[in-house]
């Protein structure tokens, strides 16, 4: 480690995050170390702990706008320990790039807002409006138990969010080119078909439901759900797992079930596609049980108070202009949009997210951090 990135304050507390071993839904220690720091500024810690998760709403301030740092101290498992250069929780910072499990997705980003926020306030200690910090462990499972709860907890109290900036990394190429403000909604289908199953050799006494199930699978794989729109790519319906049989190859199988998921626009609702699927089937005449399941509804944050300080913000620190996109998957921004507030995603380069060898950009992390402090100015000063 060169002397000048360690003496980052950002790189610091980036590694000492890694060092946690915080694969879902632990916590490892990540939330209080933040919450120290948070304090130490004057803000008040609340832990919200649901079944298995731990959660921290931290604030700071009671009059609005409220501006919300969200995201997460859990990490997705690294795989052995052998395909990895160096030990994952054991960060190591080699030709300019800081390597370990969770350095990009997203315990960087954590470190900038934390290091960012130290810095305005250090600045404008009697900025108007609140700063909170929404931060869970359960972004890379389930997500049942983490921002969504915290968020309807919030919400019951009537503390409303204005702002919310959610550090997964959005970056394709250099840091900032890429704002995601919105995301497609996520519908997932487990399908059941039943036939009868029977001995390959007498077809005529068995009904293989792999082979009535072919052209009605057929049929949604070709379907035109929407055409899109200005923000949004055409709704997508794929397959992502298909099973039947026994293992043997003289037994038709008795049951088929496929997993399927669609990424849908603001052109769509879950409603009317599992309304769409349905009759597909129905006309088929196919024997069938669907268990539906909705991780997250679409999105979209318009041009305006948050996503025109991300931009400027982004071309003041990196000289560079940024886009703003909808692609990718979901986060939890899904769970903090329908409350009104204004979302957008702002992180690192993307490439090697939940890869063997995930990094991240030392400078790219200070960057970081300017720009989330910047932010912060533009829309509490």
């Amino acid at each position: 480690m060169s002397s000048d990135a360690a003496t980052s304050p950002t790189l610091e507390l980036a590694l000492d995050l890694i060092r946690r071993r915080s694969v879902t839904p632990e916590d490892a220690g990540c939330q209080p170390l933040m919450a120290k720091r948070l304090a130490a500024l004057g803000f008040a810690i609340e832990p919200m702990r649901f079944s298995e998760v731990d959660n921290l709403w931290a604030r700071r301030g009671s009059d609005g706008p409220l501006f919300c740092f969200a995201g997460h101290t859990d990490v997705v498992p690294p795989g052995p320990r052998a395909d990895w250069t160096s030990d994952p929780f054991a960060p190591e910072i080699r030709d300019g790039l800081l390597y370990g499990r969770g350095a990009c997705d997203m315990k960087g980003s954590l470190a900038a807002m934390i290091t960012a926020t130290e810095h305005f306030i250090a600045a404008h200690p009697d900025h108007r409006g609140s700063i909170a910090f929404l931060i869970t462990s359960d972004e890379e499972g389930p997500s049942i138990d983490g921002t969504r709860r915290v968020v309807e907890a919030l919400s019951a109290r009537g503390e409303q969010i204005d702002y919310a900036l959610v550090g997964e990394p959005s970056s394709h190429r250099r840091l900032g080119d890429i704002i995601k403000h919105g995301r497609r909604g996520s519908l997932g289908g487990r399908l059941r078909i039943r036939g009868k199953q029977g001995h390959v050799a007498y077809p005529t006494l068995a009904d293989n439901p792999v082979h009535r199930a072919a052209p009605a699978l057929a049929e949604l794989c070709a379907e035109h759900w929407d055409a899109g729109n200005e923000h949004f790519p055409p709704t997508s319906f794929q397959i992502s797992n298909i099973h039947a049989g026994t293992g043997a190859d003289n037994v038709i199988p008795g049951e088929l079930e496929v997993l399927f998921n669609l990424r849908f626009s603001t052109e769509q609702t879950p409603e009317v596609l599992q309304q769409r699927i349905q009759a597909i089937l129905d006309r088929h005449g196919l024997d069938h049980q669907i268990d539906w399941r909705v991780s997250g509804h679409p999105f979209l944050t318009p041009a305006g108070a948050l996503v025109d300080a991300t931009q400027a913000a982004i071309l003041a620190v990196t000289e560079a202009p940024s886009q703003c996109s909808t692609a990718g998957g979901t986060s939890d921004g899904r769970f903090i949009a329908p409350t009104g507030a204004q979302v957008v995603e702002l992180g690192p380069i993307n490439a090697t997210i939940h890869k063997v060898d995930e990094c991240v950009g030392v400078e790219e992390l200070d960057q970081l951090s300017a720009i989330y402090a910047e932010i912060l100015r533009r829309l509490l000063t």
